[in-house]
């Protein structure tokens, strides 16, 4: 909400469920800065109004000598981390809710979760997101995140009917497109499907690159920024895009970065540095095909 709006509560005791009651918000970010010579602490706090519970805090630290830096990193930080934290609250809050009752809201966020579990929900994710574009053709994140689901479903040999999913792929990306406007979440996802699917991998990036200009802190921007630098052997590149983005979104899901990182440094035949990050990424899904792949090559190259 505009921030002229809250500027009746700076400064004085606040009930956060009050405040979102006033304001008709479901979400506080909350801060406050305290100066000790020529040092600066900045904290900050990210909590649901309805309930008070705290979704994300964190403090910042810097001198008043560069105190427009530590400002960039606060915003920075913040604006990484909340979009993360609220689609995961978000999702929580769908999967409470009675099946009767969702919306095709509802729908994406349920499928978004099972996404992100694991590799073997994802043709349970593509009933959904396709059920929730029933309901709203021109849905753009429903029709980005089902072109995800079946590239994914016939990346991963899961496909039912890869014919199929090979054809509805790209045109649900492209519809996506068409309604995308300057959403970047829909923008990447959808050149992410349509690199797989055959787009010029360069005009893609390209693509990827925009929506990092309309949200230079969108984290799976940067995820698949380096996803799509690793199809095109561009394997340093893809580890400082990667890398970002885990600086953006270290504990929220956002991709399969370790497993992409391994997979580069295996590019680069750096294959100490890859194993590690193969392992890491079979711990954290091992229903997902691709890193036991590039595990069994790492090892054939080290003659393990």
């Amino acid at each position: 909400i505009a921030r002229s709006s809250t500027f009746t509560f700076k400064g004085r005791p606040i009930d956060v469920k009050q405040v979102g009651r006033d304001l008709g918000v479901r979400y506080v970010l909350e801060g406050s800065g305290r100066k000790a010579g020529d040092r600066v602490r900045i904290t900050g706090q990210l909590i649901d109004a309805a309930t008070g519970a705290h979704l994300w805090a964190d403090r910042f630290d810097g001198s008043l000598e560069d105190v427009f830096d530590l400002q960039d990193k606060v915003a920075s930080s913040v604006a990484g981390v909340i979009e993360p934290a609220l689609q995961a609250v978000e999702t929580a809050r769908s999967a409470n809710r009675a099946t009767a009752d969702l919306t095709a809201y509802d729908l994406y966020l349920r499928a978004y979760a099972m996404f992100l579990s694991s590799a073997r929900q994802i043709p349970e994710a593509l009933h959904l997101m396709e059920q929730a574009i029933a309901r709203d053709p021109r849905y753009g994140p429903a029709l980005a995140w089902a072109a995800i689901c079946c590239f994914r479903l016939l990346l991963d040999g899961r496909s039912n009917d890869p014919a199929a999913d090979r054809l509805k792929g790209p045109d649900f990306a492209r519809r996506a497109l068409e309604v995308a406007g300057d959403d970047p979440a829909v923008l990447a996802n959808a050149a992410l499907a349509l690199a797989y699917f055959g787009e010029d991998i360069g005009a893609m990036m390209a693509l990827v690159d925009r929506a990092l200009v309309l949200n230079p802190n969108f984290a799976r921007g940067w995820h698949i920024g380096g996803l799509l630098r690793v199809w095109s052997g561009q394997p340093d590149p893809a580890i400082r895009h990667l890398d970002a983005a885990l600086r953006l979104s270290p504990r929220a899901r956002i991709g399969t970065s370790a497993n992409l990182i391994g997979t580069a440094h295996f590019l680069a035949r750096r294959f100490d540095q890859a194993v590690p990050n193969l392992l890491l990424a079979i711990q954290d899904d091992p229903g997902f095909p691709s890193p036991h792949r590039c595990l069994a090559a790492c090892y054939a190259h080290m003659g393990r």
